[in-house]
C-alpha cells in the first residue's frame, strides 16, 4: 500500500463518523438529483451488485431494499465496514477492507452492477481502478458512478459573489489539511472531466451517460438564500455540485 493510500486509511478511520447515511442512493450526491429522478439503474431484482467506497453500507441497504440477490462492497477503512456490517446486519453482504487499486480476489466477469457515490475519485490510480472494475463486470453489465464536478473545487462563494481560484489544468494529489476538522490530513487527486471520461473509455467501456447535475426537482422553485457554504443550493443553482457517469461493457 503506498504512502497516500495509507495516510488516508488511517484517516478514513478517524473521520468516518460524518459519513453515517450521508451520500447514499438513492442520492447521488450534495442538491444533486436523485436515482428516483435520473433512474440511471436498471432491475435491481436478484442482480449482482457490488459498491466502491461503502461508506456506512446505506446504498447497499437501498440494494437490498430493491432485491439485489448479492451485495458485495470494498471501502478503504475498517471503521467504515463495522458501521456498514451494522447497517446491513440484516442481511449478508460480502465486504472487504481494502484499496479499490488492489486486486483483491473478487470475482470476474460476476457483477450486473458496480457502483460509487461519492467516493472513486479518492482513488489513487484512477486506470488501474476503471480496469479492475470493468473486469468483475459480467459483458453488458453497467458502472455508475458519482464525484465532485471536477470544476465545482474551484469554484468559490465569498459574500455571494462567484469567483475561480486554483488551475482547473492541474491535476496531481493535493494535500487536505484538518479534513471534516479533526485535524487529519488527507490526500486527493485533482483530475479534469476528461481524465475520467478517456480512462472509462481506455479500460474498454462505452460510456452510455453523462450527467452535469442540476438541482432536485422539489427545491427547483426554490429563491436561495446567499450562502458561502462549499455545498449549498445557493450554488448548486449555478454551477453542478456533482458529474454522474454511467459505462457499460460490450
Amino acid at each position: 500500500m503506498n504512502n497516500n493510500l495509507t495516510q488516508n486509511k488511517k484517516s478514513w478511520d478517524t473521520v468516518a463518523h460524518h459519513f453515517n447515511g450521508k451520500d447514499a442512493l438513492p442520492s447521488y450526491g450534495p442538491f444533486t438529483q436523485s436515482e428516483d429522478e435520473l433512474q440511471l439503474f436498471g432491475e435491481i431484482k436478484d442482480k449482482k451488485v457490488l459498491e466502491i467506497g461503502i461508506g456506512s453500507g446505506h446504498s447497499l441497504l437501498y440494494m437490498a431494499e430493491k432485491g439485489a440477490s448479492e451485495l458485495w462492497g470494498v471501502d478503504l477503512s475498517q471503521a467504515q465496514i463495522e458501521t456498514a456490517k451494522n447497517t446491513l446486519r440484516d442481511y449478508q453482504p460480502n465486504l472487504n477492507c481494502a484499496p479499490m487499486e488492489m486486486d483483491i480476489g473478487l470475482p470476474k466477469e460476476y457483477f450486473d452492477y458496480v457502483y460509487s457515490i461519492y467516493a472513486i475519485g479518492w482513488t489513487t490510480d484512477l486506470d488501474i481502478t476503471f480496469r479492475l472494475i470493468y473486469s468483475y463486470l459480467k459483458k453488458g453489465g453497467s458502472f455508475i458512478f458519482s464525484w465532485d464536478h471536477p470544476l465545482y473545487s474551484h469554484i468559490t462563494s465569498k459574500g455571494g459573489t462567484i469567483t475561480l481560484e486554483g488551475s482547473y489544468q492541474e491535476e496531481g494529489p493535493a494535500t487536505l489539511e484538518n479534513f471534516k476538522e479533526d485535524h487529519v490530513t488527507m490526500v486527493l487527486h485533482k483530475r479534469k472531466m476528461a481524465t475520467f471520461l478517456n480512462g472509462l473509455l481506455s479500460a474498454g467501456f462505452t460510456i452510455q451517460t453523462v450527467i452535469e447535475s442540476d438541482v432536485p426537482e422539489d427545491v427547483k422553485h426554490i429563491d436561495p438564500e446567499i450562502s458561502d457554504r462549499y455545498y449549498s443550493l445557493y450554488k448548486a443553482k449555478k454551477f453542478p455540485t456533482t458529474m454522474i457517469i454511467k459505462a457499460v461493457k460490450g
